[in-house]
C-alpha cells in the first residue's frame, strides 16, 4: 500500500465540528449514568433527559468519535438477510416486532432532525439487499416476502441503480442515510442545554451495583446514579457471560468522489463477495461521496493492507470514475443469536442495563436502544423489550452451534497464538510491529518511522489473549474479544479498560 493509500481517517470525523467536553473532575450524583457516547449512549441519554431524568454521559475518548464515527451511517430496517431467519427462529411475531422497532427508530430520528433543525445531510433513500449470483434469487424472494409480512414496504426487484446487473434484490423504500457525527453532536448540544452532563477522556473502571450504583473512573472521580447504562459497543463488564455470546469483526471502508450523475441512488448491500456495501453522500467539493465497505475479518488476523487493496480494486472496477480520498475501518459486534442485546445487564440486575450486539446495524439499532432503555428505566411498557432482552435463553440455546463456534475460535487464539513462531526484533522494518519473545515473555514491539522501538506486554488486559499488529492502522488488536490499543499500549477500543503494560527492550 503506497503512502497515498494509507488509512487517512474517517470522513465523518474530518467534516464535522471539533467540539470538546471536559473530563470528569469531581464526584457527581445523577439519576442515570450512561457509559459510552456513541449513538446508543447518546440516544439513550437524550431520551432520558427528555423524560425528566438527570443524566451524565461518560466517554473514554471523544463524543461520537468511536465506532459511530467510523460507520457507513445507513439508517435502515433492512438488515441484509434477517427477516426470513427471524420468521423461522422467532416466529412471525418476532419478525414483526423487529421490523416495527427498527422502523419506529428511523421515524423518531427523522422527527428529531426536523424538530431540532439538525444539518446532518439527512436523505431519504431506498435500501437494497442484492445478489449477482442467480443461485441466490430464491433466497432473496423469501427475504422480500418475510420482510413484507413483517410490515416493511419490501419487494423483490431485478433492476437497481447500480452500474452493473444484478440477479435480484430486496428493496425497502422510505429508509435514510445521514452524517452520523453531525447528528450526534447536535443531540449532545441539546442534551447539555437541558441540563445533561457530558464528560470526555473519562474511562470507567468499575461498577458497584448498589443503591445507588457507583462508577469509578480513570480521573479518580466517582459517579453515583440510581441507574447505569453500559453502551460501550462491546460491554466492558461481563456479568452474564455476554462475552461468550458476542463476536467482534473488523470492516474496511474506502470512500471518494464520483460525478453526481453516477449516483446509484440507494443504499446497497450484498452477502456475496465477502459482503459489499455501497451508498453515497453529499460532498462539499461537488459531486457525491461514494462509500464502499466490506472485507470483514476478525481483529488481529490476516493482512488488512491487502484487504484494503482488494476493496479499493473492487470499488474502482465497479465505479471507474471513483477518486478515492479516504480509507478507514470500523468494528462490529455480532450476537450468536442474530438479535441485539438491549436491556438488563444480567439476570439479577435491578439498575444496570446494556446495549450491544448490533451486528453492523448500529444506527437504527442504537436509536431503537435509546427508546427501549428509556422505557425500561422510566417504567413504561415497550412491546419489543422481550425480543431484545439480553437474559433470553431459548433463542441462545437454539443458536448453540454459533455459540460453540465463537468459543472455539476464542480458545484457538488463546492457545494457538502462543505457539506462533516469532521474528527477531532486528528484522522489524520502520512502521511495522510484531509479537516477539524477550526474557521469557511475549512482547508487542513496534518500530516507528524514525527507527525507535516501542515495547508493551503482548497480553491483552481484558482476558489475557495475545494481541497482533494491524499494519494498515498501526494498532495492536486482540482477536479474542476485539480490544484495540495504539502502539504505546493506550486503549483505543474495549472491552479492555487498562492499557498494555510498558516494557523495556
Amino acid at each position: 500500500m503506497s503512502e497515498k493509500e494509507q488509512v487517512s481517517g474517517s470522513y465523518w470525523l474530518q467534516t464535522a465540528p471539533d467540539g470538546r467536553h471536559p473530563a470528569l473532575a469531581e464526584d457527581v450524583d445523577v439519576d442515570v449514568a450512561v457509559i459510552g457516547a456513541g449513538i446508543a449512549g447518546l440516544c439513550t441519554a437524550w431520551e432520558l433527559t427528555r423524560a425528566g431524568r438527570s443524566v451524565a454521559v461518560l466517554e473514554a475518548g471523544r463524543v461520537a468519535a468511536g465506532v459511530t464515527g467510523h460507520t457507513t451511517a445507513k439508517v435502515t430496517a433492512l438488515h441484509t438477510l434477517v427477516y426470513d431467519k427471524l420468521r423461522r427462529t422467532r416466529g412471525p411475531e418476532g419478525a414483526r416486532l423487529y421490523a416495527r422497532s427498527q422502523s419506529e427508530a428511523i421515524e423518531r430520528a427523522a422527527g428529531i432532525v426536523e424538530e431540532l433543525g439538525i444539518d446532518c445531510e439527512w436523505e431519504s433513500r431506498s435500501a437494497y439487499t442484492y445478489a449477482c449470483d442467480a443461485g441466490r434469487v430464491d433466497e432473496l424472494r423469501a427475504e422480500a416476502r418475510a420482510a413484507a409480512e413483517a410490515g416493511l414496504p419490501a419487494s423483490f426487484v431485478t433492476e437497481t441503480g447500480l452500474p452493473f446487473p444484478v440477479a435480484g434484490a430486496v428493496r425497502v423504500t422510505g429508509q435514510a442515510q445521514f452524517h452520523p457525527r453531525k447528528y450526534l453532536l447536535a443531540l449532545a448540544s441539546d442534551l447539555a442545554e437541558r441540563g445533561g452532563h457530558l464528560y470526555e477522556d473519562t474511562a470507567v473502571l468499575g461498577l458497584d451495583e448498589g443503591e445507588p450504583c457507583r462508577l469509578s473512573t480513570t480521573t479518580g472521580a466517582t459517579v453515583r446514579a440510581r441507574d447505569v447504562v453500559v453502551a460501550t459497543h462491546y460491554p466492558i463488564f461481563d456479568r452474564a457471560l455476554l462475552f461468550a455470546r458476542l463476536s467482534p469483526r473488523r470492516e474496511l471502508v474506502v470512500a471518494g468522489t464520483i460525478p453526481a450523475d453516477r449516483d446509484p441512488d440507494g443504499m446497497f448491500i450484498t452477502p456475496d463477495e465477502g459482503i459489499r456495501s455501497v451508498r453515497t453522500a453529499p460532498h462539499e467539493g461537488g459531486g457525491r461521496l461514494l462509500v464502499v465497505t466490506g472485507e470483514h475479518f476478525t481483529p488481529g488476523t490476516g493482512d488488512p493492507r491487502a484487504r484494503f487493496e482488494h476493496l479499493t480494486a473492487w470499488a474502482r472496477d465497479h465505479f471507474p470514475d471513483l477518486d478515492v480520498t479516504h480509507r478507514w475501518a470500523t468494528q462490529d459486534i455480532d450476537p450468536t443469536d442474530t438479535v441485539p442485546m438491549v436491556g438488563p445487564l444480567h439476570p439479577g440486575a435491578r439498575h444496570a442495563y446494556v446495549a450491544t450486539g448490533f451486528g453492523g446495524w448500529g444506527m437504527s439499532g442504537g436509536m431503537m436502544a435509546g427508546r427501549l432503555l428509556t422505557a425500561r428505566i422510566t417504567g413504561e411498557e415497550c412491546e419489543w423489550a422481550g425480543l431484545y432482552d439480553p437474559r433470553r435463553l431459548r433463542p441462545a440455546v437454539r443458536e448453540a452451534p454459533s455459540f460453540l463456534k465463537t468459543q472455539a475460535k476464542v480458545a484457538g487464539h488463546f492457545v494457538g497464538d502462543r505457539l506462533r513462531p516469532v521474528p527477531p526484533v532486528e528484522a522489524l522494518p520502520p512502521g511495522e510491529g510484531a509479537v516477539v519473545r524477550a526474557d521469557g515473555h511475549r512482547l508487542a514491539v513496534y518500530r516507528d518511522d524514525d527507527g525507535s522501538l516501542h515495547a508493551v506486554s503482548a497480553r491483552c488486559t481484558h482476558l489475557g489473549c495475545l494481541v497482533a499488529f494491524n499494519g494498515a492502522e498501526r494498532a495492536w488488536e486482540c482477536p479474542c474479544h476485539g480490544s484495540r490499543f495504539d502502539t504505546d499500549g493506550k486503549v483505543i477500543q474495549g472491552p479492555a479498560t487498562k492499557p498494555l503494560e510498558q516494557r523495556d527492550i
